[in-house]
């Protein structure tokens, strides 16, 4: 029988447990080691696929936990490398149905080369091939005027296609959040406790669910509007950004957590 975890966490990565510039995480590895070490889960939830997520595992020790993936469109289940069925390609169907002027404000990663993905974001070659691998969602950059994005984003809503804004991109999507699949990881796993960490309005739903939500400073970007729960202390913010802001917030939480919980029966 699987055992309940004591706490899950689940967090954002570009801004957040990712640096914005380099994409580097260690700064975050003591944070990471002592969340192993008492048994609680890291669930990873962005917009990235699930061949750059399995990379992330991989290299962080988490491949015994599921992840989000195309935020939130997909869940890559736990030791696995299959994220479930591809509505990918009827979403660059409808793209293509836009009126000319609509579609030209919009440059999606199947848009573009290798070698533009790469140039956008920084990433070595294969991984930005990995970016490119897509199942579920087609991030992208707005280029036109705030009139034309707002018929865009109207005329996509009447194929069910959903733009939402993230650290770097707008991501459409059939409509599933990370919170949406946040909550079937919860239904899964039953921990004892949540935690949510992200700079990115997409992460506005996770840090809200969560029982404890971290907004973790990036700024590469305007900061996120007061939340619900924020003023009564449920949600938080760091004065440090990425994953050195990610690292001394959980490792504060666990300290925390432990003399609130230290007494409990947690068999």
């Amino acid at each position: 029988m699987q055992k309940r975890p004591p706490l899950l966490v689940f967090s954002d990565l570009d801004g957040t447990l990712l640096d914005h510039d380099t994409y580097d995480w260690s700064a975050a590895r003591p944070a990471l080691q002592a969340l192993s070490d008492c048994g609680a889960g890291v669930i990873l939830a962005s917009s990235k696929t699930a061949a750059e997520i399995g990379v992330l595992q991989a290299d962080m020790g988490l491949g015994d936990w599921p992840a989000i993936v195309e935020n939130g469109a997909g869940l890559l289940s736990a030791m696995s490398d299959n994220a479930g069925s591809s509505p990918y390609d009827e979403i660059r169907a409808v793209l293509d149905k836009l009126p000319d002027d609509l579609r030209a404000g919009f440059r999606g990663f199947g848009d573009m080369s290798v070698a533009e993905v790469q140039d956008i974001t920084g990433l070595a070659a294969a991984a930005a091939a990995q970016a490119k691998d897509r199942r579920h969602s087609e991030p992208g950059l707005w280029t036109g005027d705030t009139t034309a994005h707002s018929r865009f984003l109207k005329t996509l809503a009447a194929h069910d296609i959903q733009g939402r804004e993230g650290g770097r991109f707008l991501t459409l999507s059939f409509g599933k959040t990370k919170a949406d699949q946040m909550a079937a990881v919860i239904a899964q796993y039953k921990p004892h406790r949540t935690i949510a960490l992200g700079d990115a309005p997409n992460d506005i739903e996770m840090l809200e669910t969560a029982d404890i939500g971290i907004v973790v400073a990036n700024p590469h970007r305007p900061p996120l509007p007061p939340l619900r729960g924020e003023a009564e202390g449920r949600i938080r913010r760091t004065i440090e950004t990425g994953p050195r802001g990610w690292n001394t917030a959980m490792r504060g939480l666990l300290a925390e957590l432990e003399i609130q919980t230290g007494t409990d029966n947690h068999g």
